[in-house]
C-alpha cells in the first residue's frame, strides 16, 4: 500500500464545527502526516484562538468582520482576515494541498470555488455547495483539475464502493438514512414535536441545523441531490432506504446483481479521515468494530406522508436548474424559524412544499443566479413565517 510520502498541508473551513473539530482531532492523531495551514469559522473566536495556539496556522479567517478584528488583537503573530473575502483568501492559500469545506450553509460556496480555482483537493462536507451550485462546482472542478472528496458518511461510502468501477455497470446508488428520532411516530404525534426532541438524534452528534434536517429526512434529500452531481448519476438510479442502526452507510448495486456496501461504526471520524488521507489509509482513532453490538440490521422504505421533505428533494432535482438551490435556501430559513420556535416541526415540510410548488426555476445556474435564488428563497420562506406568526398573535 502506498503511503503519504510528505506532510499534507490542510485548510479547514469551519474548524469550530463538529466536522472541523474532528478533522483537527485526526490531524492531532496523525501529527506527522498533516500541517494545518489555515482555519476559518463564522464567529467562534474563543475556540479559534485555542486552535491557533495548538496548530499554529499561517492565516485565520472569521466571517464576522468585527470578531476578526477582536481575534487579531488576541493573536498579533498570525494573520487574521474577515468577511467573505477573508474566507476566500484562506481557502485559496498557496500552501494548502487539501481544503476541507465544512462551513454550514451557502456561505461555503464562494470559498470552495476559490479553492477549486487553485486546483486544491476538496474534502467536501458542506452540503449546500453541491445542492445549491452542483452543476457549477463540478464543472469548475473538472476545469481546474480539483478532486472532490466527499466527507458525508453516505457519499464517502459510495465513493469507496465506486472506486475503479465502470460507471456503466452501476444499476443504482442506495443511500441509507437513520430515519432520525421520529421514525416510528404517527403523523398525529409528529404534530407535537418540540425543538428539544428534534435536536436529540439517536446515532449522530451534529450541529442543530443538520440534526433537524435528519429528523425531517431533508438531510437525506439533500444527499440525493449531492450524489447526483458528485457521481454524475441520473435521479432514477438513486434510492433511499431507512436503516436505523447506521452501520451500512450506503450501497452500490451493479448490473450483474452484485452489491458493495461500506460499513463502519456510526462515527464521522472515519469518513473525515478517509478524505484527509486519500488515496492512502492510516490507523484510525476508533477501536476495532464490535459486531456483537449490531446483531440486527433493519431496512425500511420511507413514508412520504409523514416525511414529505425527502420527496421534495427528488422533485427539486427533477425540476432542474435553480430548483435545488431554492429548496435548500428555503429549507434553511424554515429550519431556523423552527429552532426559534416560530413554526412547528410539521410546518417545515408543508411550507416548503407550498413554496416549491409555486417556484419557477431558472435554467442558467452561474454564481450570480445562484446567489439571487438563495436570497429569493429565504425572503419568500420568511414572508410566509411572518404572516403565520402574525395570524397566531391575532
Amino acid at each position: 500500500m502506498n503511503r503519504v510520502s510528505k506532510t499534507k498541508k490542510i485548510t479547514i473551513l469551519g474548524s469550530t464545527g463538529s466536522i472541523g473539530v474532528n478533522a483537527l482531532n485526526i490531524a492531532r492523531h496523525l501529527s506527522s502526516k498533516f500541517e494545518v495551514v489555515a482555519i476559518a469559522a463564522r464567529a467562534n473566536i474563543d475556540l479559534l484562538e485555542q486552535q491557533a495556539k495548538e496548530f499554529h496556522p499561517k492565516i485565520i479567517a472569521v466571517y464576522e468582520k468585527e470578531a476578526a478584528l477582536v481575534l487579531q488583537k488576541r493573536l498579533p503573530g498570525i494573520k487574521v482576515v474577515g468577511g467573505m473575502e477573508g474566507l476566500q483568501e484562506a481557502a485559496a492559500h498557496d500552501d494548502a494541498d487539501l481544503v476541507i469545506s465544512a462551513m454550514s450553509g451557502s456561505v461555503g460556496i464562494l470559498p470552495t470555488a476559490a479553492a477549486i480555482k487553485k486546483g486544491k483537493q476538496i474534502g467536501l462536507a458542506n452540503k449546500e455547495v453541491l445542492v445549491a451550485a452542483g452543476a457549477y462546482i463540478t464543472a469548475l472542478a473538472e476545469q481546474f483539475g480539483s478532486k472532490l472528496l466527499p466527507i458525508d458518511s453516505e457519499h464517502s461510502a459510495l465513493f469507496q464502493c465506486l472506486d475503479n468501477e465502470d460507471k456503466a455497470s452501476v444499476r443504482r446508488l442506495i443511500l441509507t438514512a437513520s430515519g432520525g428520532p421520529f421514525w416510528h411516530r404517527s403523523k398525529e404525534e409528529l404534530g407535537q414535536i418540540t425543538v428539544e426532541q428534534a435536536l436529540a438524534h439517536p446515532n449522530w452528534k451534529m450541529g442543530p441545523k443538520i440534526t433537524v434536517d435528519c429528523s425531517t429526512l431533508m438531510n437525506k434529500g439533500l444527499e440525493v441531490i449531492e450524489a447526483h452531481f458528485l457521481f454524475g448519476t441520473p435521479i432514477e438510479k438513486i434510492e433511499v432506504v431507512v436503516h436505523p442502526q447506521s452501520v451500512i452507510h450506503s450501497m452500490v448495486e451493479y448490473i450483474d446483481g452484485s452489491m458493495l456496501a461500506q460499513m463502519s461504526e456510526p462515527n464521522m471520524l472515519i469518513p473525515i479521515q478517509y478524505a484527509m488521507t486519500y488515496p492512502d489509509r492510516e490507523p484510525g482513532i476508533l477501536p476495532p468494530f464490535d459486531f456483537t453490538r449490531f446483531a440486527k440490521l433493519e431496512f425500511y422504505t420511507s413514508d412520504p406522508h409523514r416525511f414529505p421533505c425527502l420527496e421534495l428533494a427528488f422533485e427539486a432535482l427533477r425540476m432542474g436548474g435553480t430548483a435545488p438551490c431554492y429548496l435548500n435556501a428555503a429549507n434553511e430559513a424554515l429550519v431556523h424559524s423552527f429552532l426559534q420556535k416560530e413554526i412547528s416541526w410539521s410546518e417545515i415540510g408543508t411550507k416548503l412544499e407550498r413554496l416549491l410548488n409555486k417556484y419557477k426555476p431558472e435554467k442558467r445556474a452561474d454564481l450570480d443566479v445562484i446567489q439571487a435564488t438563495d436570497l429569493l428563497a429565504r425572503n419568500e420562506a420568511l414572508e410566509g413565517v411572518a404572516t403565520h406568526s402574525l395570524l397566531r398573535i391575532l
